[in-house]
């Protein structure tokens, strides 16, 4: 080999190391999931740390409706018992959830109030029950601390995670997209959220209000801080005192989180402040369409130039009200297109040839295909954002929880329309199909929001595995934290600057207010003794 020969080589041989991606020494997780799309959404990111060479251990209990399914996938899982069963949380669910759907309409505020109260309540205390059962086990947190884990990934749906993560001085992260959102990012996370211009979840605003719409934004922020401060102080806050030997509170136990992984990114949000530990990994489990299996793939390709709607209102709610099914089956009957339906009901009396119904569905796949014109949905994140990553416009019937919310987010940006599942008639949910399918200005927003989430300079999951294993590196990101987590709530607010200020402004009028008096009163006095002697 000549000496040239050799140079180019050698030039080659440091090219490469220099294109080579940094590795990262495998590392050990320990994993406290949520349930449901929750779980869904968070075993995409284990799939990919154990693709990477990572240990994972997961934190479950015997009564989970998920995660014991999951058992020969790669993952330890660690379960704890407690005296419930899984059809005690399937059957509390849905009582919940069937409540909020089609009896909250029906009632007045009040009683809507202590129902969900009740509802809400009952699957708290399956939570408490858990974190009990967990702490009781110090044989098992010994054994986790002789584990050295690097970190925890906490789904804060489910309390617990970072109070282990506390009690075993791990640092962790939160993963984050829910109803509860809104309260933790602001008060435990410490995320700015000016009223005058981010919405207050449920209140379908958008970044754009007028007046009267920021004031009631402003109260709704207040009295939703208020109503969750008194939920973790009488609920939450005596447990984690207990765990820790010392007063320990919610927040602040979740403002030591090292990152906040956010699930959702700007195709969805409305602009608006962010911190330095809070990232956007919306759309993480979303992946380019595969193959459909046959006998459904024939049943697509049978639509012709019509094309299908896929409709799903996803993994918690099996089925409808006989009368709402068949509704539903009356207007896809009438539409030209083929609908394939996720629903594990009694099969609807109205039921055309145009549909056909399955247990599950393939609905990634399903909204990748050519043929798919439209989503009917019930706005979970995850459908929303397989959504936006295939362009597919929408038609929501929201149930519960954040879905209203995200579907009004979807509304404002010109890709869906939004019907009410209890109110809705054939005719009113064939013309909103219709409407998206044949209106092209929803498709192209679609299109628009679809073009903005693919133009990142990394993909969301890689976004999300690469700040897990940059806490694993550096054994934290404390230094991404800011200030206002060691600030009391009035010195975060600057209200003691403020009282400081104008007490100093009282004391300068005060004293201005004297001097005048006195000099008024000397003149005064001169010119009567003037006038006197006069």
């Amino acid at each position: 080999m000549s000496a040239c020969e050799r140079a180019s080589l050698c030039f080659l041989l440091l090219l490469g190391l220099i294109q080579t991606p940094l590795c990262v020494t495998a590392g050990k997780i320990l994993v406290w999931p949520g349930e449901f799309s929750h779980w869904l959404n968070m075993k995409t990111i284990l799939d990919e740390l154990i693709a990477r060479g990572h240990s994972v251990t997961i934190v479950t209990h015997s009564a989970t409706p998920f995660l014991l399914k999951d058992q020969s996938q790669g993952y330890t899982m660690e379960i704890i018992q407690v005296p419930y069963s899984k059809e005690d949380i399937t059957d509390t669910m849905d009582r919940a959830f069937m409540y909020w759907i089609y009896d909250l309409p029906n009632v007045n505020k009040f009683q809507a109030f202590l129902k969900i109260t009740e509802s809400v309540g009952m699957m708290m205390e399956q939570n408490k029950v858990l974190c009990r059962e967990l702490f009781a086990r110090e044989d098992l947190l010994e054994k986790w601390r002789m584990e050295k884990f690097d970190v925890l990934l906490t789904d804060a749906v489910s309390m617990g995670g970072e109070l282990l993560a506390q009690k075993l001085n791990l640092p962790f992260i939160i993963s984050l997209r829910g109803f509860i959102a809104s309260s933790l990012e602001r008060q435990c996370g410490k995320l700015p959220t000016p009223s005058s211009y981010v919405p207050a979840f449920a209140l379908s605003y958008t970044d754009h209000m007028d007046f009267l719409q920021r004031v009631t934004n402003f109260l709704f922020n207040v009295l939703q801080d208020i109503v969750f401060n008194l939920v973790a102080m009488v609920k939450w806050d005596p447990l984690f005192s207990e765990v820790m030997g010392k007063p320990t509170t919610v927040c602040e136990s979740m403002n030591r989180a090292d990152i906040w992984l956010i699930r959702t990114y700007w195709d969805f949000e409305y602009p608006r402040p962010l911190l330095p530990n809070f990232k956007f990994v919306g759309g993480l489990h979303c992946k380019p369409a595969k193959p459909l299996p046959k006998e459904m793939e024939d049943f697509v390709q049978s639509s012709g130039d019509d094309g299908i709607v896929v409709f799903s209102l996803g993994s918690i709610i099996k089925n409808l009200t006989k009368e709402r099914a068949n509704t539903i089956a009356s207007a896809l009957g009438q539409i030209p297109q083929k609908v394939l339906w996720r629903y594990t009901g009694e099969k609807p009396e109205t039921l055309a040839p145009n549909t056909r119904v399955y247990d599950w569905i393939p609905q990634n796949d399903l909204l990748g295909h050519p043929k798919t014109k439209a989503f009917i949905t019930h706005g979970g994140t995850n459908g929303i954002y397989e959504a936006i990553y295939h362009g597919v416009p929408m038609v929501g019937l929201p149930l519960f929880g954040d879905q209203p919310d995200n579907l009004n987010h979807m509304i404002s940006k010109g890709a869906a329309v939004m019907l009410d599942i209890n109110k809705i008639d054939s005719e009113d949910l064939k013309q909103a199909v219709n409407e998206v399918i044949n209106n092209p200005s929803y498709k192209e927003s679609m299109m628009r929001l679809s073009q903005i989430h693919h133009d990142q300079p990394m993909k969301p999951l890689d976004r999300a595995v690469f700040w897990i294993e940059f806490v694993m590196r550096h054994k934290g990101a404390k230094h991404l934290r800011v200030g206002a987590h060691n600030l009391t709530w009035y010195q975060y607010h600057c209200l003691d600057v403020a009282t400081f200020l104008l007490s100093v402004i009282a004391l300068v009028v005060f004293i201005f207010v004297k001097t005048c008096r006195w000099l008024f009163r000397k003149c005064c006095r001169k010119t009567a003794a003037k006038s006197k002697k006069e």
